[in-house]
């Protein structure tokens, strides 16, 4: 689909040749191995013992692909990479021809379900990143990003435990972090324009932390009631939807001197959204 609309339109973003080779696990590996950068080990068959290994689907997003490798077999697009403990932490990044300016870490987190142990929870904006680990991650995605011309807003995920930080894996486009980076005084679109038009826009700079999240429903609600919404989230269900357990119905945003702050009333907010529809569902006869 890149390479058929770039044949009509400029193209803001990375061409179709460099998403196809970011997302393609074993090239990542060997630019990897090449540049310096740590990588799990990775394999295309199942391992005979699938205990500390998960499987995951070639240009997968957002964890709903990733599984505990036991029970899952190999086949087309389905690969298998040794688990690496530590915490998940994401850079956001502008690529452009000279290679890469990191617009700021955040953490990660997950929120488990039956089917997707892995599906994505939310992300909060990191302050205690250290100079020294910002520069170093930031000289990695540079040489990444001329090797395999990597192109505008872009995002790294890693694992990083005592001072260790593992790349898993390269979106070749703006993460789900977007939101808790972006700024009026130094949009983030201005500068993933600039970089795609080989030029070069300010990136927002942040002293405090913020924090996002996706609010899934814990069960079924035949018709989705028609709320005051409060005016810190965002993606919100129109009145009537019908949404299955495990759905999501929003995202929600919370500010904080901390991460720790953030987050605290990330939970708070929830939990205050979850009790508002709630109330108006069950006066409503909505919920089964």
């Amino acid at each position: 689909m890149l390479d058929e609309l770039a044949r009509h339109f400029p193209l803001a973003g990375c061409r179709g040749e460099t998403v196809r080779r970011i997302n393609d696990p074993f090239h990542l590996a060997a630019e990897c191995h090449a540049i310096g950068i740590p990588f799990p080990e990775i394999t295309l068959a199942r391992p005979s013992d699938p205990e500390g290994w998960l499987a995951k689907r070639v240009g997968g997003s957002g964890g709903l692909h990733v599984r505990p490798a036991a029970g899952v077999e190999a086949g087309e697009g389905t690969y298998f990479q040794r688990r690496i403990e530590g915490g998940n932490v994401s850079a956001l990044f502008v690529a452009d021809r000279e290679g890469a300016r990191i617009v700021g870490f955040s953490a990660q987190w997950t929120s488990p379900s039956p089917k997707a142990p892995h599906r994505y929870g939310g992300a909060v904006r990191l302050t205690d990143i250290s100079l020294e680990a910002g520069e170093r991650i930031g000289q990695w995605l540079s040489e990444l990003s001329r090797r395999n011309g990597l192109l505008g807003l872009c995002s790294a995920d890693f694992k990083l435990r005592d001072g260790v930080w593992t790349l898993l894996e390269i979106n070749p486009r703006p993460g789900a972090t977007l939101d808790i980076f972006d700024s009026a005084d130094a949009p983030l679109l201005a500068a993933h324009i600039a970089a795609c038009r080989g030029e070069r826009a300010p990136l927002p700079a942040f002293r405090d932390s913020m924090a996002a999240m996706v609010v899934y429903a814990d069960g079924e609600i035949a018709s989705f009631p028609r709320m005051d919404w409060p005016d810190w989230l965002a993606d919100r269900q129109p009145p009537g939807t019908r949404i299955r357990a495990g759905e999501p119905v929003c995202t929600i945003f919370a500010d904080g001197d901390t991460a720790e702050d953030a987050r605290m009333e990330l939970t708070r907010r929830e939990a205050r959204l979850k009790e508002m529809w709630s109330i108006t569902t069950s006066e409503k006869g909505g919920r089964k």
